[in-house]
């Protein structure tokens, strides 16, 4: 069996190896899948015959030969031969440039991984296999979807890698802000399906989140001048810490203002508020760096009382005018709901019955049918409740919207806002 130790050494080797050996060949599909070969051998050599002195290397060399071997399988003709002949020889030592990690190979897969060509869904789960070293089956059982088809979709990625030509390497200048930002918003996504998944008996899943904070720690180390991606990991930091207060004994959510905060990761706290202090330090704030901000408003109270609200709702509109989007809208509406009360907060979710991005979602009825309680309109509150509760795939969200529409049924007080977790 791999120790815990050993796997943590192979996912983070893997980008890196990926990377050299895509660098040396220039066939993204083929490496990845020489790669992983590489990956199990070491998996189950390394455990008995022990870790090599440069195991970078040796997993270099054996991607290598895998590499070569499949080519030479598959396309036996004299051409060919003379293409296999022209690459590294099977026995020949790591090159220099393979014997050290170099850290832009994972940068540049991500963003390779990232490639506008491909849809969001295969985005995420070429960044999880290729960059996260997360196998086919643990990304299937991640987004609860049969591993033939993920594995069908992560084929349809690579070979839109492929033939669309990308080159493994940064983009021009002219495109880099606009690929990091798919970058950014990659990782992000992979944190929230983490932090709170769409669907299924768990209300969370750690091996995402901690995938995307590891990723995000990686990219910072290569940008460590962007605030953006400085304010990504304070969010993701400031956003887990509460991971061990959200949970109830049974499973159950537990919204933020009923959290024991004394639960809270305090390290993780300490580093986000510091990583968010940074990031403010580095020009304008953009779209992660103020949703960090709010992040540490929330992490810097004491109590859901004690919470600045002033300053939260501030951040929310100006958030709203950098990133206008649904969901900000609806946090916004919240946060507008607790400083100035329920009914300045509805109207701003009136107008996101019309807007197709959010009017579907279990979120919107979730948020109303809180800001109605608050108001005291227990029958409106609850039947906005049970919407929420039939729209979403979440069980451990259904129960909790479920025993808010029944205590209002018993004519209990206020409640929280599911989804401010």
């Amino acid at each position: 069996m791999t120790s815990p130790r050993l796997e943590d050494l192979l996912r983070t080797l893997a980008p890196q190896v990926l990377g050299a050996v895509v660098r040396r060949y220039r066939q993204f599909d083929a490496a990845e899948d020489a790669v992983q070969e590489a990956l199990l051998a070491a998996a189950t050599q390394w455990p008995t015959g022990g870790v090599p002195q440069n195991p970078h290397g040796w997993l270099v060399t054996v991607a290598s030969r895998r590499l070569i071997d499949a080519v030479r399988s598959e396309h036996a003709s004299r051409r060919r031969e003379e293409q296999i002949a022209a690459l590294a020889p099977p026995d020949e030592a790591p090159a220099a440039d393979d014997a050290a990690p170099d850290g832009d190979d994972t940068l540049l897969l991500l963003f390779l991984c990232c490639h506008p060509a491909l849809s969001a869904p295969s985005q995420l789960a070429l960044t999880l296999r290729a960059v996260g070293g997360l196998t086919t089956a643990e990304i299937a059982a991640a987004f609860l979807v049969p591993e033939p088809t993920m594995a069908q979709r992560i084929s349809r990625a690579k070979k839109t890698i492929r033939t669309s030509g990308a080159a493994f390497a940064l983009p021009p200048d002219a495109e880099r802000d606009e690929r990091l930002a798919v970058v950014l918003h990659v990782l992000y996504l992979i944190f929230n399906e983490g932090y709170t998944a769409s669907s299924g008996r768990d209300l969370a899943r750690a091996e995402l989140t901690g995938e995307a904070i590891r990723l995000t720690r990686m990219l910072r180390a290569l940008l460590p001048a962007d605030g953006e991606v400085t304010g990504l990991l304070a969010l993701m930091l400031l956003t887990d810490a509460r991971r061990p207060a959200r949970v109830g004994p049974d499973g159950d959510l537990v919204p933020l203002a009923e959290q024991d905060r004394s639960r809270w990761d305090a390290a993780a706290v300490r580093e986000g508020l510091a990583l968010v202090e940074d990031a403010l330090s580095a020009g304008v704030p953009g779209p992660y760096r103020l949703q960090a901000a709010i992040a540490a408003v929330h992490a810097e109270a004491a109590s859901a009382e004690d919470t600045d609200w002033r300053q939260i709702v501030a951040l929310y509109e100006l958030l709203g005018r950098v990133a206008p989007d649904p969901i900000v809208t609806l946090n916004h509406a919240v946060a507008l709901g607790m400083l100035r009360g329920p009914r300045a907060g509805l109207d701003l979710l009136a107008p996101l019955d019309a807007d197709d991005r959010i009017s579907g979602h279990h979120r919107l009825p979730a948020v109303r049918a809180h800001l109605l309680e608050r108001a005291g309109e227990d029958d409106a509150a609850r039947a906005a409740y049970r919407e929420a509760a039939r729209r979403t795939h979440s069980v451990p969200e259904r129960r909790y919207l479920e025993r808010r529409a029944a205590r209002l049924g018993k004519g209990g007080g206020p409640g929280q806002v599911p989804g401010g977790s």
